[in-house]
């Protein structure tokens, strides 16, 4: 009989790597293939897709698996970059990691991996699935290391596309990865994690945004409207920030740190204040909500993460009447940030998420 055809994204990071030399154990006829998303390989540090693609290579050349290339430059500029770049201007902090896999690691690169023959992708994403789309049965679960679980960058990813990946990392932690990485002699099984834009790299952010969003200052007020110093450009600041906005030790004031609380974007004004409970919300509105599980009836008792590795919080799902979906939280948060994603979930499993719009405290 054919084994099953399985075709990994690999990275050229130890993640994917392993993924691929868990599945070949487990009997499937596995093939790689290296996404190229990115252009701009101006040789500075920040471009290392040409470095990525070698150790992808040389990990696929010890497995004896054939390694495919694609390069999903356009698609990612127009699926991810222009909602990016559109999200900044209009205020918001968008999540690109969210995106990447909405748009093009569980879309471009799936449909692509099908036209390969392959019967399903993999990742080396740290999740775990039970089920299946077909039988209706589909879970996508934590992954078993809560330091390493991803599933909060897959929760805008539709069901039927998690359904056809394989998780081979789901049950493990970083630290068995890379003793499997070093015990199969892979040269990149000390090689760090990326921490930077998916798909761009660990660049200066600042300076990478100011190529693509030109400065436009404006005065920073405090909460009461008092003017207290002058900003760069709204996009380059994000909710709760205190370090870079240039406002330390004013006269009359108290010798307390400054946080960005908010942006103006008529005035074209941002805000800080020193009262860190300016800071917090007790609900949020979501919109393009992306549910991994049957819809249940209203109001929907979970728990959600507004950031990566944020610990699990209470909260209660219930529409809005502007058609968005509100989530009201057990205790308040901190810098709920419109164009970050709610994640929620139900124990271990991830019943789906939506981008934040708004938040506040009630009125």
């Amino acid at each position: 009989m054919t084994a099953t055809s399985v075709i990994v994204g690999m990275s050229g990071g130890v993640d994917s790597s392993v993924a691929a030399q868990l599945l070949l154990r487990e009997g499937y006829a596995v093939s790689g293939l290296f996404m190229k998303n990115w252009e701009e390989d101006d040789g500075t540090e920040y471009c290392t897709a040409l470095t990525d693609l070698e150790d992808a290579r040389q990990v696929a050349d010890r497995l004896g698996i054939p390694l495919h290339t694609a390069n999903f430059s356009a698609e990612y500029w127009d699926g991810v970059f222009e909602q990016f770049l559109s999200g900044y201007a209009a205020g918001r902090t968008p999540n690109p990691d969210v995106l990447c896999n909405r748009e093009i690691k569980f879309k471009q690169f799936a449909d692509y991996a099908l036209t390969l023959g392959a019967d399903y992708i993999a990742t080396g994403h740290y999740v775990r699935r039970e089920g299946t789309s077909a039988e209706g049965n589909f879970r996508l679960l934590k992954g078993s290391d809560q330091n390493k679980d991803q599933s909060y960058f897959l929760q805008a990813v539709p069901a039927i596309a998690l359904a056809r990946c394989l998780f081979p990392l789901g049950n493990l932690k970083k630290s068995e990865v890379r003793k499997l990485a070093a015990e199969a002699h892979f040269a990149n099984h000390r090689k760090k994690d990326s921490t930077g834009i998916c798909f761009i790299g660990e660049r200066r952010f600042r300076d990478f945004l100011k190529t693509y969003i030109p400065a436009a200052p404006g005065p920073i007020v405090d909460p009461e409207g008092v003017t207290i110093g002058e900003h760069s450009g709204l996009a380059y600041y994000t909710l709760g920030q205190r370090t870079g906005l240039g406002i330390g030790g004013l006269k009359g004031r108290p010798e307390a740190p400054w946080y960005v609380a908010g942006k103006q974007l008529a005035g074209n004004r941002l805000i800080a204040t020193q009262n860190s409970a300016d800071l917090e919300s007790e609900w949020l509105a979501m919109d393009e909500v992306n549910w991994l599980v049957p819809q249940q009836p209203y109001p929907i008792r979970c728990t959600t993460r507004i950031r990566y590795r944020q610990v699990d919080q209470q909260a209660v799902v219930t529409p809005r009447a502007d058609g968005t979906l509100g989530l009201r939280f057990s205790l308040p948060q901190r810098a709920v940030t419109p164009g970050q994603y709610a994640c929620l979930y139900q124990g271990d499993v991830c019943i789906g998420g939506g981008r934040i719009v708004s938040a506040g405290l009630p009125s």
